[in-house]
C-alpha cells in the first residue's frame, strides 16, 4: 500500500517498529522515497484493516496502491495531492486559525489571551501528544512528537500558553515543509514516468490503430512517426532517423539509428517514419526498469545515514536527559529559579529535535541518485554513491570498454594490385565468415562500395592459419603473417611494414592469390572516441587510472600510449583480481567493464561500473550504470558522488551548528521557546533545500574533489 506523509528515514523506522509487534505481519519494507509499504501478513492473525489503522494512529495516511499488479513504475501510482488535503496541511490550517483567534482575542480583551492561546495550544497539541502515545506503545518511544509534546506541555504548565501555541504551529509547518521537499525529491525521478507516451501506434490487420501503451506486448509493431516517442523498447524494423535518447542515456546528441538498432522507451524520433518490433512490455522498458532501480536504492541507506540512524537512537534520550539536568541541577545546586531553568530547559528540548539531523544525509542521497538517473547515470544505493566519493583508483577492462568492441580495417597496403582490389578480394574469401576480423574486412570493403568478387564452392579454412576461397582469377587466401612465411608469399620490402603495424597494436592479414601477395589489411579494436578525453577528465580528479586486459602486451600498449593510462596486459581472470587486490590495499578502487565478461573483477572491487547503452547487463551488473556508454561518464559518476558527499557533511555541519549556536543562546536566556523550534524548522528547511540543489547538478568533471553543485 502507499502511505502517505514519511518524509524521512526516521518516519518509515516508526512505522517500520509498530507493525513489527503486531502478530502475523512479516518481511516489513517500508521505503519512505517512494511512499511504499511492503509486508506479508497472515490475515487470520491480523487484518489489513488494522495495519492500516495502526498506520493511521502514527500520523501517517494509508492508501491502497493504485494496482497490485505489474505496473510501469511505483512513482507513477502516487497521487499529487494539494499540501492543504494532507493531514500535516490540515494540522497547519487549524493551528494557523486557532493562532489568529488567539491573537484577536488577545488584541480585543488581553485577560482572556492566556485561555485564548491555551486553546489554540491544546488543540494542536492533541494529534502530536496523540501520535507520540501511539509512537512510545509500538516501539519509539523517543520520538520528534514526544520531544514536541513533552516541551508544548512544559510551556503550557509554566503559564507559557502563548508561545506553547506559536511552538506547535512552527512545528507543524516544518513537518508540512519536509512533506513538500521530499515530495520534490521523489518528482525528480517520477517526471521519468511522464517521458512514456501513454498511447502507441501499432499495426493490426493491416491497419494503423491506437492502443494504450501499456498494453503492448512482446512482438507488436509499432508505428512511431517523426516528433513522437518510442511507446516500449524495441528493435526497428523498417527505415532510418536519428533519435534523442537523453532521457534514457543523458546523451544530448541525437543517435542515427536504422535496420536492427535497439530503440528505448521514451526517446525522440526525429526525421523519418520507423517500425518497430516492441521487446518490452511497458512494466519491464528501460526507464521502468531505471525507476524500479532507482527506488530500491533509495531504500538502501548508506553508510552515513546508518551512523545517523544509530547515534539519533542515543541522540534523542540523551538530550531528554540533558534537559532535565538543566532543569534541575541550577535551582537544587545554586538555588536559581525555577520558572527561569524550566523555560530553558524546555527549549533545550525543542532545539535537541533530531529531523534535520535525520534527513541529511537520505535527503542528499535520494536527490543525488536522482540527479544522476537523468542523466543515465545509475548508482544502486547510498552506499555504492559514498564509496565512489571516496575512490582513489579506477580500473579499465580494454575490449568493449576502452575500445569500441569490433576491429576495424585502419591500413590497406597493396603490393601487386590497388587497394579497391586487395579489399575486394578478401571480402569475398571472408563471405559467410562470423568471425571478427572477417566481419571487419567485408564492413570496410562495403563502405567504399566496392563491388565484392563471387567465390566458387565456397571457403575452406585453415585452423588459425587463414581462409582459402577460389574467386574467378584462382584461389584466393587470407592469412597470418606466420602463414605467409611458411610459404614465402611475402616479400622482404613488405615484412618491416608488417612488423611496424604490429607494434602499433594492429593485427595484420596477408591477401595473396596462389604464389604471391596481393596486399595487406591491418585492423584494430580503436579506442572510443571519447576515450582519451575521459581518462584525462579522471586524472584531473587526482585519481590513478589503469587499463587491465587480457589481451597482448603490444596491442595493450598500444592502446594505453593513445590514451595517456598505466597498463597491466596478457592478465587472466586470476590475475586481474590480484591487480585488483594490489590496488584495494591503497584505497576504494572502481573497476569498469562491459558488465558480462568482467563479472569476477566488477564484484572484486570495491564498486563495480558497468558500461552499456540501456541493455539489461548494465542495469543488473555491478554497483554503477553508465547507459550513455561514454567513457567520460565515469568522470561524471564520480563528480556526483563527491558533490552528493560534500552536500551530506553540507547538511550535518548546517544541522549541529545551528543546534550548537542556540543551545548556548538559550542557556543564556537569549532564545524563547518559539526561536529555539524555528532554529529546528530552520535547519530542517535549509539541509532539506540543499539536498534538492543536486537535482541541477552539471558535470564538472575538472572540478577539484569536493566542489558543490
Amino acid at each position: 500500500m502507499r502511505v502517505e506523509g514519511m518524509d524521512c528515514g526516521a518516519c518509515a523506522l516508526k512505522i517500520e517498529n509498530a507493525l513489527m509487534r503486531l502478530p502475523g505481519v512479516s518481511d516489513i519494507n517500508v521505503n519512505y522515497g517512494t511512499g511504499m509499504l511492503i509486508l506479508n501478513h497472515d490475515a487470520d492473525r491480523t487484518s489489513r484493516q488494522i495495519i492500516e489503522y495502526k498506520i493511521r494512529d502514527l500520523g501517517y495516511t494509508p492508501r491502497p496502491a493504485a494496482a497490485e499488479d505489474a505496473t510501469p513504475t511505483r512513482f507513477g501510482e502516487q497521487e499529487d495531492r494539494p499540501w492543504w488535503e494532507t493531514r500535516k496541511g490540515r494540522l497547519v490550517l487549524v493551528t494557523a486559525g486557532l493562532l489568529a483567534v488567539a491573537f484577536g482575542v488577545a488584541w480585543v480583551a488581553p485577560s482572556l489571551s492566556f485561555y485564548a492561546y491555551l486553546v489554540a495550544a491544546i488543540a494542536g497539541l492533541v494529534p502530536i501528544a496523540r501520535r507520540a502515545h501511539a509512537g512510545a506503545m509500538s516501539g519509539t518511544p523517543f520520538s520528534i512528537e514526544t520531544l514536541m509534546s513533552v516541551a508544548a506541555a512544559g510551556a503550557i504548565v509554566i503559564g507559557a500558553a502563548e508561545e506553547a501555541a506559536v511552538v506547535i504551529f512552527l512545528f507543524a509547518v516544518g513537518e508540512l515543509l519536509e512533506n513538500v521537499a521530499a515530495g520534490r525529491a521523489r518528482a525528480g525521478i517520477k517526471a521519468l514516468i511522464g517521458l512514456v507516451p501513454r498511447v502507441a501506434q501499432i499495426e493490426q490487420g493491416g491497419e494503423v490503430r491506437e492502443v494504450p501503451a501499456e498494453q503492448l506486448r512482446v512482438g507488436d509493431v509499432a508505428v512511431v512517426r517523426p516528433g513522437d516517442r518510442v511507446p516500449s523498447d524495441g528493435e526497428i524494423l523498417e527505415g532510418l532517423s536519428e533519435l534523442d535518447e537523453a532521457p534514457v542515456t543523458g546523451e544530448s546528441v541525437p543517435v542515427s539509428k536504422t535496420v536492427g538498432a535497439s530503440v528505448y522507451a521514451g526517446s525522440i524520433n526525429g526525421n523519418g517514419t520507423l517500425r518497430i518490433s516492441i521487446t518490452k512490455t511497458a512494466a519491464d522498458n528501460t526507464i521502468a526498469r531505471i525507476i524500479h532501480m532507482v527506488e530500491d536504492a533509495q531504500a538502501s541507506k548508506a553508510p552515513t545515514a546508518r551512523f545517523i540512524d544509530k547515534f539519533a537512537v542515543y541522540y534523542t534520550p540523551a538530550s531528554m536527559a540533558a534537559a532535565a539536568l538543566i532543569i534541575m541541577v541550577p535551582p537544587l545546586l545554586f538555588g536559581a529559579d525555577w520558572g527561569t531553568w524550566i523555560y530553558r530547559g524546555l527549549a533545550t528540548l525543542l532545539i535537541a529535535c533530531p529531523c534535520a539531523l535525520v534527513i541529511s544525509t537520505p535527503a542528499a542521497i535520494a536527490s543525488g541518485l536522482a540527479a544522476g538517473a537523468r542523466r543515465g547515470l545509475l548508482v544502486k544505493g547510498g552506499a555504492a554513491l559514498e564509496t565512489l566519493g571516496k575512490i582513489t583508483a579506477v580500473a579499465f577492462d580494454k575490449t568493449g570498454t576502452l575500445t569500441v568492441g569490433k576491429p576495424q580495417v585502419t591500413d590497406v597496403v597493396a603490393i601487386e594490385s590497388d587497394e579497391d582490389e586487395v579489399l575486394a578480394s578478401a571480402a569475398a574469401v571472408e563471405q559467410g565468415s562470423s568471425h571478427p576480423l572477417g566481419l571487419a574486412i567485408i564492413a570496410a570493403a562495403r563502405a567504399r562500395g566496392l563491388s565484392i568478387p563471387q567465390t566458387f564452392g565456397g571457403a575452406s579454412a585453415v585452423p588459425g592459419k587463414a581462409v582459402v576461397a577460389r574467386l574467378r582469377d584462382g584461389f584466393v587466401s587470407v592469412g597470418s603473417p606466420r602463414h605467409a612465411a611458411e610459404f614465402n608469399l611475402l616479400p622482404d620490402a613488405f615484412k618491416d611494414q608488417v612488423q611496424r603495424l604490429e607494434g602499433d597494436g594492429k593485427t595484420v592479414v596477408i591477401v595473396a592469390m596462389k604464389d604471391r601477395a596481393l596486399g595487406l589489411i591491418a585492423l584494430r579494436d580503436e579506442p572510443r572516441p571519447d576515450a582519451a578525453a575521459g581518462i584525462g577528465q579522471l586524472r584531473a580528479l587526482c585519481l590513478h587510472t589503469i587499463m587491465l586486459t587480457g589481451d597482448n602486451r603490444r596491442a595493450g600498449q598500444a592502446v594505453a600510449s593513445a590514451l595517456g593510462i598505466d597498463v597491466r596486459a596478457e592478465l587472466l581472470p586470476d590475475a586481474k583480481l590480484d591487480a585488483i587486490a594490489e590496488l584495494k590495499a591503497h584505497g576504494p578502487v572502481a573497476m569498469v567493464g562491459d558488465g558480462i565478461n568482467d563479472a569476477p573483477a566488477l564484484a572484486a572491487s570495491s564498486v563495480g561500473i558497468a558500461m552499456g547503452g540501456g541493455t539489461d547487463v548494465a542495469l543488473e551488473t555491478a554497483d554503477a550504470a553508465l547507459l550513455s556508454n561514454r567513457v567520460s561518464g565515469v568522470a561524471e559518476l564520480v563528480g556526483l558522488a563527491r558533490t552528493t558527499l560534500s552536500n551530506i557533511w553540507q547538511n550535518i555541519f548546517i544541522a549541529l551548528g545551528l543546534k550548537a549556536v542556540f543551545l548556548v543562546t538559550t542557556l543564556l536566556g537569549i532564545s524563547s521557546l518559539w526561536m529555539a523550534i524555528l532554529a529546528d524548522t530552520g535547519a530542517t528547511v535549509l539541509v532539506t533545500a540543499n539536498a534538492l540543489r543536486l537535482l541541477r547538478f552539471r558535470p564538472a568533471t575538472a572540478a577539484s574533489p569536493g566542489e558543490s553543485a
